[in-house]
């Protein structure tokens, strides 16, 4: 007789995962992993940014140079806002560190290891994070 009772504990799933600065050692930051709703929300966000870069990125205007490197950092902007769950040991200007404040006011060395960890984690490729 095969047996179809359910294990009384549940699985259990943890939607982010802490890692150490390497460019900071005081500060830890937690990555949000890739989920259907994440992807979804990143694909509304940046649909239109990617686009817009893209076209941009094809003229050879330094203005739209000037204008590509703009909606590179709004890319960089959605991804870090989805992808990063906690931030701790960084104060900026005397106040715990946010999403917000770590990019408009952050060491720019550590935003960008935060940016490669969630790429790194979300498998994206540079096509795929423009795009």
């Amino acid at each position: 007789m095969n047996c179809l009772s359910l294990s009384p504990r549940a699985d259990g799933y943890q939607s982010f995962f802490w890692r150490r600065s390497e460019t900071h050692p005081r500060v830890r930051f937690a990555v949000a992993r890739m989920s259907l709703g994440r992807r979804l929300e990143i694909a509304r966000d940046i649909r239109d940014i990617g686009q817009r870069l893209e076209y941009l990125e094809a003229g050879g205007s330094l203005a739209e140079k000037a204008e590509a490197s703009v909606a590179a950092a709004e890319i960089d902007r959605v991804y870090l806002r989805c992808g990063l769950a906690g931030l701790e040991g960084l104060e900026i200007d005397g106040a715990p560190a946010t999403t917000q404040t770590l990019f408009e006011a952050g060491p720019q060395e550590l935003t960008r290891e935060i940016l490669d960890a969630i790429q790194a984690e979300w498998g994206l490729s540079e096509t795929e994070r423009k795009n």
